[in-house]
């Protein structure tokens, strides 16, 4: 999820515990092609509405693989990680975030649409053993082209062989940079442009096959 601050509380979502009230609130969204309510609150990205670039992302992916592990990295109160949850019933869906808030609230949107299939953790609680048939992440681009880079380079080696990662990325906020970045610095991985729309791109990382 793109950074977003809280003015009120100076908190931000990559906060590992939000100060501010919680303010929980209900929404009504559209995710997997199901009208569903979901709990927000304050101190996550975009608590009143799936983002532009989450949507993008969305309506330019796939259907997830139906089994196997599924990463959403960065998943903020869960818009991702309950639409591969919603479309892959038999696959183990990781919601990872640094934001103990934001897992709270994708444990409890999970809970409440009877979804027994996501585990929302903090990044070094998921198993170094697990590999991934697929990652979708609307990533962090405002938090640094270090931090970024190296999110990337820890998560997508862990795809399985011929498998993809999904990522959307602002036009405005450097979606080429990070094209050409991904091109040159992952040996084994391709990357194209899958969509644009919106002002974002959305890019596919491909592990080969071999690598």
């Amino acid at each position: 999820m793109l950074y977003v601050s809280d003015m009120s509380s100076g908190d931000h979502y990559f906060s590992a515990s939000p100060g501010s009230d919680p303010k929980l609130r209900p929404i009504d969204v559209r995710l997997a092609d199901r009208d569903l309510t979901v709990t927000t609150g304050a101190g996550v990205f975009s608590p009143d509405h799936v983002d532009t670039g989450t949507a993008v992302l969305l309506a330019n992916t796939p259907e997830p693989p139906p089994g196997g592990h599924l990463l959403d990295l960065g998943c903020g109160w869960g818009p991702i990680a309950l639409s591969l949850a919603l479309g892959s019933p038999h696959a183990t869906v990781w919601a990872v975030d640094v934001n103990e808030r934001a897992l709270e609230l994708v444990a409890r949107n999970a809970a409440d649409l009877g979804l027994t299939n996501v585990n929302a953790v903090r990044p070094e609680d998921v198993p170094a053993e697990v590999a991934f048939m697929t990652i979708w992440s609307n990533p962090p681009i405002r938090v640094g082209k270090n931090e970024l880079h190296s999110m990337l380079q820890t998560w997508l080696p862990r795809l399985e062989v011929g498998s993809d990662a999904w990522l959307v990325a602002a036009r405005n906020l450097g979606s080429d940079s990070l094209q050409r970045w991904l091109d040159t610095a992952l040996p084994g991985f391709g990357t194209t442009r899958a969509a644009t729309s919106k002002g974002f791109r959305v890019l596919r990382v491909r592990r080969h096959a071999g690598q």
